[in-house]
This record gives C-alpha cells, sequence and structure tokens, in this order.
C-alpha cells in the first residue's frame, strides 16, 4: 500500500476497532475485522473513493454484520454461558469515555444485552447510539431505506429499553461497593454477602470449557453468596501468589485477578442503588488473550 493510503487507514483504525468491538462483542474478531477492512482498503481503487470514513465504515460494519450470523451458531455450542470479552479502557482504547452514556454503551451488562438483538438492529444501534450516524447515512452503508433505518433503531431501542442496566453509579460507588463485596467474600460471611444482593442477583461466569467455571448462572442472594464463597476457597489454595486490582475495564471499575503477574479473571457487577444485581466473571483464557496484549502495549512491555 502507498504511504498516503496506509497513513489513512491508520487514521481510522481506532475508530474502526471501537466499532467492531461494540459489534462483535469480541475483542480479537473486532482486530481481525479491522485487518479484514484493511486488505479491502488496499485493494480497492482509493482515488475514487470520496470519503474514506465513509468507506471504511461501510465496509467494517457489512463484515460485522456477516460475522454475527456465523457467532450466534458457534455461541449455541459453546461451553457454559458466553461473555463479551474485557477490554482495558484507561487509556482510550474503546474511545471518548467522557459521559456516562458512554461508559454504559460498552459496559459488558450493555454489550452482554446487545447479543439479543438482529445483525442488522445491533448495526442500527451502534452506529447512532455510540457513533452519532444520521439514518440516511446509516441506510446508504446498510443497504436500506432510511425508513428502515428508524425502524429497526426504535425495535432496537425497545428490546434494550425493557430490560436496561442501571447506570447511574458513579464509578467511586461502584469500587466502594465491590471493596465491600471482596471483603465479606475473602472473610466468609455469607449473612454479609447476601445483604449486598438484590433479590435477583444472577451470577455469570464464561470458562468457555477451558477452566473451571459453573456452566450456568448462579441465581438467588443464597446461592450467589454460596458459591463466591465456594469459589474463594478454591481459589485461595490454587493460587497463593494471586493478586488483584481494580481497573478501568469497558468504562467501569473491575476486578483484574493476576497470578504469576498473568491475568485469570475480570469481573465486573451491575449496581442498584446500594446492591449489587449481577456479578459477570471471564476466566476463559481465549477471552483474556487481547486484554493481556493491551496491557502490555500500553505498559511497553513484551509478551511472549
Amino acid at each position: 500500500m502507498d504511504a498516503d493510503g496506509l497513513v489513512e487507514f491508520e487514521r481510522h483504525r481506532p475508530r474502526l476497532f471501537a466499532l467492531a468491538y461494540r459489534m462483535l462483542g469480541s475483542a480479537c474478531e473486532a482486530e481481525d475485522a479491522v485487518q479484514e477492512t484493511y486488505l479491502r482498503w488496499d485493494a480497492t481503487d482509493r482515488p475514487a473513493v470520496r470519503s474514506a470514513e465513509a468507506w471504511l465504515t461501510t465496509i467494517l460494519v457489512n463484515l460485522c454484520r456477516t460475522w454475527l450470523d456465523s457467532a450466534r451458531a458457534r455461541r449455541e455450542t459453546y461451553v457454559g454461558p458466553w461473555l463479551p470479552e474485557p477490554v482495558p479502557t484507561g487509556h482510550g482504547e474503546l474511545g471518548p469515555l467522557e459521559s456516562a452514556e458512554q461508559r454504559e454503551l460498552v459496559s459488558m451488562a450493555m454489550l452482554t444485552m446487545l447479543e439479543r438483538l438482529s445483525p442488522a438492529e445491533r448495526a442500527v444501534f451502534v452506529l447512532r447510539e455510540a457513533f452519532g450516524y444520521a439514518h440516511r447515512e446509516i441506510a446508504d452503508m446498510l443497504e436500506f431505506s432510511e425508513a428502515n433505518s428508524q425502524q429497526l433503531y426504535r425495535r432496537a431501542s425497545q428490546h434494550v429499553r425493557a430490560d436496561r442496566p442501571r447506570f447511574d453509579a458513579s464509578p467511586e460507588h461502584v469500587r466502594a461497593l465491590f471493596e465491600k463485596f471482596l471483603a465479606a467474600a475473602y472473610s466468609g460471611d455469607l449473612t454479609a454477602l447476601e445483604a449486598m444482593f438484590t433479590a435477583d442477583i444472577v451470577s455469570t461466569a464464561d470458562g468457555g470449557g477451558k477452566v473451571n467455571a459453573a456452566r450456568r448462572p448462579v441465581v438467588g442472594p443464597a446461592r450467589v453468596a454460596q458459591y463466591l464463597y465456594g469459589l474463594v476457597t478454591k481459589l485461595l489454595p490454587e493460587f497463593p501468589d494471586a493478586s488483584f486490582a481494580f481497573e478501568d475495564v469497558n468504562g467501569e471499575p473491575a476486578m483484574v485477578f493476576r497470578t504469576a503477574g498473568v491475568v485469570f479473571m475480570v469481573g465486573a457487577i451491575e449496581v442498584d442503588g446500594d446492591r449489587i444485581s449481577a456479578l459477570r466473571m471471564v476466566l476463559n483464557p481465549d477471552k483474556l488473550a487481547f486484554f493481556a496484549r493491551a496491557e502490555s502495549a500500553s505498559t511497553g512491555e513484551s509478551i511472549t
């Protein structure tokens, strides 16, 4: 590729990755989608392209729509619950996340919810909500009418709004609840743990069949408290050098657990007032690979 074409693509790469990740919920697949878009950019007649942003966005979002169809089939055979891949967001990895609305759109809760949408609904919702495209522009990209874009957006918004997570808690409040939660879990105070949960709390662990994790969501305060206590008492002897830190993941505070410097679990909570309404834990090492690479890139370290 000529130098000008490469410079132009690299200028758009961060936004393309942020879009692909919101579409796919997988950082590794988002990287692949961006790379495929690069190959098509390399092969096209670039002087004939009127707007590089529009061309690249159109190619990428339609690739993601196609990939979502095959992804749904793969997730039907996925071992245990499927959760999005966590992405560290302390260094702008997913673009500006300055408002609660921007953080909400990349949260684990929201990305999990977007899995319920059809590929077309998800494309319209992401392009409109996260990137502010007009329906006319979206219709041109996705090759259907402006009225159809508006209809898909309304339908997607209704699906999301019906079970939209509460996202009015400040990061400081979320972190304070996390600290209280961890203290109760490590001490084995099941009564204190139960008191921190809403009546309909759900704990979901994504091990992908690669590590030992609950194959079904655990529901209810008593069952979740007992499950977490059992998890802690198992992990402490197995990983005596384990450490944890609060980090900015998917736009919200999350717990990142490491052993010998290697990430082995990322956990996020969903908050309803002063209680925890959902817990999501990603343990599948395949889904933590991008997290490790992004972390190393931000610190200038290399990983083998």
